[in-house]
């Protein structure tokens, strides 16, 4: 059986960072995914036009249905977009450890790679 992980992040639909990085990096270690998002982003490899944090309590009932039925080994933040979301996942007790990747700005620096297409 292989470990679980939940990442709770962004979505870049450009696929370099947040939700879909972290998943892709997962796959490549043979771990199995799963996801919270936190936000979702307009942006590619260039730029970051738009930002839309979702509800904190629309966060949180993602994650609760994640550890309901397929626990984690192991939680991993990325970019959380608000106060409160960050304070809704401070305040709880998770049954395994929690790797915080404080992301607090996107898209600040250019991307150095492009994918091959």
């Amino acid at each position: 059986m292989l470990p679980v992980v939940l990442t709770i992040a962004g979505s870049d639909p450009s696929g370099g960072a947040g939700i879909q990085a972290d998943l892709k990096t997962f796959h490549q270690l043979r771990v199995f995914g799963t996801a919270a998002i936190t936000l979702i982003t307009v942006q590619n490899t260039t730029r970051v036009s738009r930002i839309q944090v979702l509800d904190p309590s629309l966060v949180s009932e993602q994650i609760d249905a994640i550890l309901e039925d397929i626990p984690p080994n192991a939680i991993k933040t990325g970019s959380l977009g608000c106060e409160n979301i960050v304070k809704s996942i401070a305040s709880r007790s998770f049954d395994c450890p929690l790797i915080v990747d404080p992301v607090m700005v996107g898209n600040t620096l250019r991307f150095c790679w492009k994918p091959e297409l």
